[in-house]
């Protein structure tokens, strides 16, 4: 037991010495002599090389809209998205009844107007850039049982409706529409509204003034839709695919997106406004396709005096930890701690447009680099570890402060080619009460140049590590 204590103090000490050059020194003044225990430390070089990614799992928290042209490469970065609409169990119980519809077209029901709203929390590039977005009404739904990458395309695989939907609209982010002082305003969240007001005529050829009519009478026709997912998604609304189909100069980070359908409803002797909404979230299934130019990340991944990360669906980094070298001559001690960190190279350019550096960078084995997002897992900190942004950390490195663990499941574990390869990947975390619920590939616009690869000009990448035995 006095062992693993002492073994906790001197890793306490070896990972605040993260910002040291050298860790000789570390733990010589903390063991005394009575203690019988022998501590040494070490460094190692280790070789990295850029990964072209040209698709990756795409099930996010946010759909990416637009298209940006990026400004170190000048390669044109295109977002589509696709999303599904969510209906609670049993909502059909919440429709007025029939009788005190108010909105009626020579007797028969309609809806008085519907739309698509896409809410952004965030976005790329200019706000007064003049884009324009093609909604496709889905002809049938992408299932939550299959897999869709970054370069699975709904219109090319048949999933849009032919002669459904397809409606454009010409927009800028900051919606020139709504007054300034509304924009400004706290209760204001910003998004591109895409009416769907045209006449419409579904699958089996029924006619309606408008989509929300459609959708107003599908309930009343069978409620049962309305009160189970799948049978709305099959059977009333398989989702929409957003297209960026005009201008380049900006991209939404869109995190919610909503239907709503507006109606009018009788009550006594007065008629007031209702609507009913169905929104569009992570809870349904939403895919974002990226459209990148593989030639310019070919010409980058080649570039062998550094290595690089760029997102979305674009440059992960690939380590090769020196394993061999680091238990050589170790059989009969104990690996306590394996320290590494990876130098950032500044920007050569400042600019307002410059992409940022990744803010949350995961390191998992190369053999799981699809199969940690396909299967949801999390980061556990024996396999797969998390280093935040520079900008965060105060540091311009990314840090992983023990990664020891891994070290020794890649010894056990030599069957495989990549046996000691590990992978850098920018990710979105979700949190929920502080805890770790979701990790998925990061599609934000970012780009960074880590030191390493084989013409490396820098200080190598090094990992550090703190052996303990006894006498």
């Amino acid at each position: 037991m006095k062992f693993r204590y002492l073994v906790g103090v001197m890793l306490t000490m070896f990972i605040l010495s993260s910002c040291d050059d050298t860790t000789n020194e570390i733990g010589s003044s903390l063991i005394h002599d009575m203690d019988n225990l022998d501590v040494s430390t070490d460094t190692f070089k280790v070789s990295s090389r850029t990964l072209v990614a040209d698709s990756v799992y795409s099930r996010s928290t946010y759909g990416y809209l637009g298209s940006i042209r990026d400004p170190e490469t000048g390669n044109v970065i295109t977002g589509n998205f696709m999303t599904q609409f969510y209906t609670l169990e049993e909502y059909a119980n919440a429709f007025p009844a029939i009788d005190s519809i108010a909105s009626r077209i020579d007797g028969k029901i309609i809806a008085d107007s519907c739309e698509i709203r896409l809410f952004f929390s965030n976005f790329y590039g200019d706000s007064l850039s003049t884009m324009k977005v093609t909604a496709h009404e889905m002809g049938k739904p992408m299932l939550e049982n299959q897999r869709y990458y970054s370069n699975f395309d709904p219109k090319k695989e048949g999933y849009l409706r032919q002669g459904g939907i397809k409606k454009e609209k010409v927009y800028t982010l900051a919606d020139q529409s709504v007054s300034k002082a509304t924009r400004y305003s706290d209760s204001y969240t910003s998004n591109i509204r895409i009416p769907l007001n045209d006449a419409y005529t579904d699958k089996d050829g029924n006619q309606y003034n408008n989509y929300g009519s459609y959708i107003i009478n599908s309930m009343y026709k069978d409620k049962s839709n309305f009160s189970d997912q799948l049978k709305f998604i099959k059977n009333v609304v398989p989702g929409f695919y957003f297209e960026s189909t005009g201008g380049i100069g900006s991209m939404a980070y869109i995190f919610t997106s909503k239907l709503i359908v507006y109606f009018r409803v009788l009550s006594e002797d007065s008629v007031y406004n209702a609507l009913i909404e169905f929104g569009g979230t992570e809870e349904v299934l939403q895919t974002t396709k990226i459209e990148n130019n593989d030639a310019y990340l070919q010409t980058l991944a080649a570039d062998n005096s550094c290595t690089y990360l760029k997102t979305p669906a674009g440059l992960f980094t690939e380590l090769t930890l020196p394993v061999d070298d680091i238990l050589r001559g170790h059989d009969t001690d104990s690996l306590s701690a394996a320290k590494l960190v990876i130098p950032r190279i500044n920007d050569s350019s400042q600019s307002d447009y410059n992409l940022p550096a990744p803010s949350q960078l995961l390191l998992i084995p190369k053999d799981s680099l699809y199969t940690f997002f396909e299967n949801n897992r999390i980061i556990n900190n024996r396999t797969s570890y998390l280093a935040s942004s520079p900008s965060t950390t105060g540091n311009n490195t990314y840090l992983y402060s023990n990664i020891a663990t891994l070290i020794s499941a890649m010894n056990k574990n030599r069957q495989s080619v990549n046996w000691n390869k590990v992978v850098l990947v920018p990710v979105d975390v979700t949190t929920s009460s502080s805890i770790v619920v979701k990790v998925s590939h990061s599609m934000e616009l970012s780009s960074t140049r880590l030191v390493g690869g084989s013409e490396n000009p820098y200080k190598p990448i090094q990992i550090s590590v703190l052996y303990g035995k006894f006498k």
